[in-house]
């Protein structure tokens, strides 16, 4: 059962994904029947830390706690991606996940547990921005960018900022059920699940191809022109080249084939259309040149993570 949690802080902590672990395990609501937790914010030394924010954070503790935590959290930190942790920060974290308690880390906090090796041989994520380069400096970690949260074993990662809420309710619904978390949800006036992944907050531009300006007016034709049902000798036909040629050269140009580019611009187009308009699901498939609502629902929903229905929810503007 999870009863206490040390969060590690070091120099340039980001303050919001500190927050969001405060505001989870930190804040006292037993008086309202929510299990209540012994939590203390750690520092290497015990002294105060400069967050990312720019002012100073007086911690509760060392880094004592961790040895007795049943969770151990890292939020993300500016420098996680540059210098290494300290040493007895990395330490800590090993002792920690070695006697079974869980570790966590918030956005770039995951560079930390990478650090502390905690990361081999796992599934892990973080932010989008950050994940190539967590996967080069850990090659052994298996990163899921597109999750806005992953747990093997006892090893739990987030994406960027918000995705710590996920991660945290998650936990708390692993660890004291369905009814306690969407109650803790509630009372946090968030969502208590959200489905999809990163990449319904990806943006997705047009490939650019400064090198090769020959499949500049095909490619800048073919997005004015989502809505058509266009195969991949029209293309070819008017780039003037053969169609197994023009598969190659588009490949070699953009590194995906026609149909992908064509479904990803195509998925783009959707996107913004149900964020600026009123267009129903079906006019939506029309529009970006799927034809139908199922269509869309299909490719949709392998490229974004989530229906068409719930991204508008979460992504409309609302004037």
């Amino acid at each position: 059962m999870l009863r206490s949690v040390a969060v590690i802080a070091m120099d340039g902590v980001a303050a919001f994904e500190l927050g969001v672990l405060a505001e989870v395990f930190g804040t006292d609501r037993t008086a309202d029947g929510f299990p209540g937790y012994r939590f203390a914010v750690c520092t290497p030394d015990g002294g105060p830390v400069r967050t990312q924010s720019g002012f100073h954070l007086v911690p509760h503790s060392d880094l004592t706690p961790v040895d007795h935590a049943d969770l151990v959290a890292v939020p993300a930190h500016a420098h996680a991606k540059g210098p290494t942790a300290p040493e007895p920060v990395l330490d800590a974290l090993r002792r920690a996940h070695a006697r079974g308690a869980h570790v966590l880390s918030v956005c770039s906090g995951a560079f930390v547990l990478g650090a502390a090796g905690l990361l081999d041989d796992r599934e892990c994520t973080t932010h989008w921005n950050y994940a190539d380069d967590l996967a080069h400096r850990h090659p052994r970690a298996r990163v899921r960018c597109n999750s806005l949260y992953v747990q093997d074993g006892t090893v739990l990662t987030s994406a960027g900022t918000a995705a710590g809420i996920d991660a945290c309710l998650h936990l708390v619904r692993q660890e004291h059920g369905s009814a306690i978390a969407v109650k803790l949800a509630r009372r946090m006036v968030v969502p208590p699940h959200r489905d999809g992944g990163q990449a319904q907050f990806i943006e997705a531009p047009m490939p650019r191809t400064p090198d090769a300006p020959t499949l500049e007016p095909v490619l800048g034709w073919l997005v004015a022109h989502l809505d058509r049902n266009i195969s991949v000798d029209d293309l070819a036909a008017r780039a003037h080249m053969a169609p197994r040629t023009f598969a190659r050269r588009f490949r070699a140009e953009t590194g995906t084939t026609p149909h992908d580019w064509l479904t990803n611009q195509r998925v783009l187009l959707a996107r913004r259309l149900l964020e600026e308009t009123d267009l129903g699901v079906q006019a939506v498939a029309t529009r970006a040149g799927f034809g139908d609502a199922a269509t869309l629902r299909h490719h949709f929903g392998r490229r974004v993570g989530a229906t068409p229905h719930a991204y508008r929810t979460t992504f409309r503007e609302r004037v």
